[in-house]
């Protein structure tokens, strides 16, 4: 049983995440919209956090309605890996002391960021079986 519904309740975990996360950034109330805005200081902050949110949301509805999970899930993939350009960046911001093993709350914020990245790359895993099982139309 827990197999039947381990990829689905982590493909809706993770899509939820991502909606929430989203809408925040369209409503102007997300607690990291600052470190974004820093983090691509090069594009201007009134329209790179809404769309990033905007994004986040297609990715989110992707997830749980499982369309496009292919592209949704490289996008993901892009994105996760582009919030750590702040340690890259922002060490300040992300390291207590400029120590890379003490983390502020940003850098907690970013680090956890790993587990989503594993949760895609899970539910990445399931899709390619999936492909892989559907047997083929014939005539298309």
């Amino acid at each position: 049983m827990v197999r039947k519904w381990s990829i689905p309740v982590l493909r809706w975990a993770l899509g939820i995440t991502f909606i929430w996360f989203g809408a925040l950034k369209v409503a102007d109330v997300s607690p990291v919209s600052d470190m974004v805005a820093s983090t691509v200081y090069f594009l201007d902050p009134d329209w790179f956090v809404p769309a990033l949110g905007v994004v986040e949301i297609v990715m989110g509805v992707g997830l749980v309605l499982r369309v496009w999970l292919r592209p949704v899930l490289a996008v993901i993939f892009l994105q996760l890996v582009g919030t750590f350009l702040a340690f890259l960046l922002m060490p300040d911001v992300t390291f207590q002391d400029d120590n890379p093993l003490l983390l502020t709350t940003e850098g907690e914020f970013i680090v956890k960021n790993l587990v989503l990245l594993g949760a895609a790359m899970v539910i990445g895993s399931q899709v390619e079986e999936d492909e892989e099982t559907i047997p083929a139309k014939e005539g298309v």
